[in-house]
């Protein structure tokens, strides 16, 4: 039975016929992140280029992210949510069999950077549902209960392709690169058409207009303030051109924002974005970058660090190390499905609060405790509880904080928010482990390189716990919840 505008009145009905199907495309979102993991060592050997060359891949993607998914979450606000998953995920998927024939660095370079636009698959699936439950007075709930098993997925898609990725190399395809790197593409392929099939498109708003001249100015701001954090990893701080470029990056949005606020159907609505319900989203969003997507390699390498050479360190195998890894993973789960059970008892406000405490407690409490892996595996655990919240609540919040018919940019732009974090941690966290290398070990890193990373994650977290204090209490909440 439907109402006047031909939607099941049942929201569970809604919620299990849509997130079932962006259950596999997050699924698939999880496998394209875990799958190459892996397989790195293979790949450098494959293309022949060195170890360090595959930090470009990395940087790639995550600026093709951050300049790509404003757009088109702006684009799925204004054609169509579904839509803009169909074109993302075809994108995808010819970049997923590009990489199969991609025999160099450049060519294998550009596909790896194209294939960066999944990132903003989670995005358009929050605003999708939220849509769809905007006509719903749990809609709000509906939409946070709906993220953390989205987010489920991603994980358990990010464990399975990390484990499947290198047992298919080593086993199925007796050490075909081709072959192996064809799994995942078949895996996008074949996703796309469940979200053709099964994936109602969202309501979408009439009389609206893509401000071409806001993105311009955007995407070039963030081009060249990704990429000054990009160089300033990888040339260091004593280089005086990448500080110029930083520069001309943060003020290359001052023309932005000029430009924006004087447009009725701007790029991104900044006074929207001021509201006391959206700034310390997306601040935190920014903030809590820094911790998960810049803290994993360095809880990597600290692992692998033998002790009895360097004083410190767990001196795991790579075999123990992918446990550990996949044991934070499994904290990320279980903190995104206990956020909509919490954020229902306590508020979404307060769950989000006690979701970046819990960052900030794991991250600052590896200072005096990481002398063995028991007390490594409780501070990540705490801080992966707090950060598989954090994943699921972001978008969700910011999608209940937005406008009518600017749910997908503002969900969108936590993830670019979040990319921007992550690509200061990167060069911070790059800088502060190569100046501390200690004579006499190889290239472990000194101690105090790491201290400053757990320090930097805690205090970022720390600043985003007391940010979303100013947010108001009965923020993100059904309308049933404030009556």
């Amino acid at each position: 039975m439907t109402n006047a505008v031909g939607t099941p009145r049942s929201l569970a009905q809604i919620t299990f016929a849509l997130v079932g199907f962006l259950f596999l495309l997050e699924l698939t979102s999880g496998i394209l992140q875990g799958y190459y993991i892996p397989l790195i060592s293979d790949l450098v050997g494959h293309l022949d280029i060195t170890d360090a060359d595959f930090n470009w891949f990395e940087a790639a993607q995550l600026l093709l992210s951050a300049l790509a998914v404003p757009i088109l979450a702006k684009l799925g606000d204004m054609f169509g949510h579904k839509r803009m998953l169909l074109v993302s995920t075809a994108l995808t998927a010819a970049a997923s069999w590009w990489l199969v024939i991609a025999g160099d660095f450049t060519t294998f370079l550009i596909a790896w950077a194209l294939q960066g636009f999944y990132s903003v698959w989670l995005p358009l699936e929050v605003a999708l549902i939220f849509d769809r439950g905007r006509r719903s007075k749990t809609g709000v709930s509906q939409t946070r209960r709906a993220a953390g098993l989205l987010v489920i997925a991603l994980e358990v898609g990010a464990i399975a392709g990390a484990l499947g990725g290198g047992a298919l190399f080593a086993g199925v395809f007796a050490g075909s690169v081709p072959l192996t790197l064809a799994v995942p593409a078949a895996v996008v392929t074949l996703v796309f058409f469940a979200i053709l099939f099964g994936v109602p498109e969202s309501e979408r708003t009439a009389g609206r207009s893509l401000d071409v001249v806001g993105f311009v100015l955007l995407s070039f701001a963030l081009l060249l303030t990704t990429s000054s954090l990009t160089f300033l990893r990888i040339n260091g701080p004593g280089t005086w051109w990448v500080w110029v470029v930083m520069a001309a990056g943060l003020l290359a949005f001052l023309p932005f924002g000029r430009w924006v606020l004087g447009k009725d159907d701007p790029a991104i609505d900044l006074r929207a974005l001021a509201s006391p319900t959206m700034w310390p989203v997306q601040v935190t969003a920014g903030l809590f970058g820094i911790s998960v997507l810049g803290a994993q390699i360095p809880l990597s390498t600290f692992a692998g660090t033998d002790p009895e050479i360097a004083g410190y360190g767990l001196g795991l195998s790579s075999g123990m190390r992918s446990i550990v890894i996949g044991i934070y993973l499994l904290s990320l789960i279980a903190g995104a499905a206990l956020f909509a059970i919490f954020s229902r008892r306590l508020s979404p406000r307060i769950a989000l609060i006690v979701a970046t405490a819990l960052v900030t407690v794991g991250y600052f409490a590896l200072i005096p405790f990481h002398d063995d892996l028991a007390q490594v595996l409780t501070c990540i655990c705490i801080a992966g509880a707090g950060s598989g919240a954090l994943v699921a609540a972001l978008p969700a919040a910011a999608a209940a904080a937005a406008p009518l018919g600017q749910t997908g940019i503002a969900t969108g732009l936590t993830n670019t928010t979040k990319t921007v974090g992550g690509a200061f941690a990167s060069a911070t966290f790059g800088i502060a482990l190569a100046t501390g290398v200690t004579a006499g070990v190889g290239t472990a890193a000194s101690l105090s390189g790491y201290y400053t990373v757990w320090i930097v994650c805690g205090a970022s977290a720390l600043i985003a716990t007391v940010l979303l204090f100013f947010v108001p209490k009965l923020a993100f909440a059904d309308p049933v919840d404030v009556e």
